[in-house]
């Protein structure tokens, strides 16, 4: 597959299929910046998707799988942005400090309109949004769907 910006586009290989993710340095350079150097170490791969709301967002990038981990790297500062949270929309997971977003992130299965200006967009999921919506719910998911791999595109 072709992609625009082959280096600016992540391939999630997950258990419910393909998803292409258009990563947006133009709204978050630091955290587009972090996602690619993870996922150029395979630091996502085999990361389940831990919290799973229907209707609301698909959680993943804790390798603990419990919602409290992160990468060894430093917590990013905020990147926050006028973009609106909406359905395909990714952006960084972090606790209630604004400046704690380190390796999770969440896909929008629709808008969220209260989380716009308060976390960090970094990307869209322009193909595979079908396979985002089959990722087994729960809070915390029991048998929990993962990523298999993540990858770069200019990278595959």
């Amino acid at each position: 597959m072709a992609y625009d910006n082959p280096d600016d586009t992540l391939v999630l290989e997950t258990t419910k299929g393909q998803v292409v993710i258009k990563l947006r340095p133009d709204l978050a350079p630091n955290h587009v910046a972090r996602v690619k150097e993870l996922a150029r170490e395979g630091f996502y791969d085999g990361v389940v998707f831990h919290r799973v709301i229907d209707g609301f967002m698909a959680q993943t990038g804790d390798p603990t799988g419990t919602g409290a981990g992160g990468s060894d790297k430093p917590d990013l500062r905020a990147e926050f942005s006028a973009e609106p949270h909406k359905r395909g929309t990714v952006s960084a997971a972090r606790t209630a400090n604004p400046n704690s977003a380190n390796s999770q992130f969440y896909i929008c299965f629709d808008r969220a309109p209260w989380l716009d200006r308060q976390y960090s967009v970094w990307g869209e999921v322009i193909e595979g949004m079908d396979n985002v919506d089959k990722i087994k719910k729960g809070e915390p998911v029991q048998d929990p769907d993962s990523i298999t791999t993540m990858r770069v595109a200019a990278d595959l």
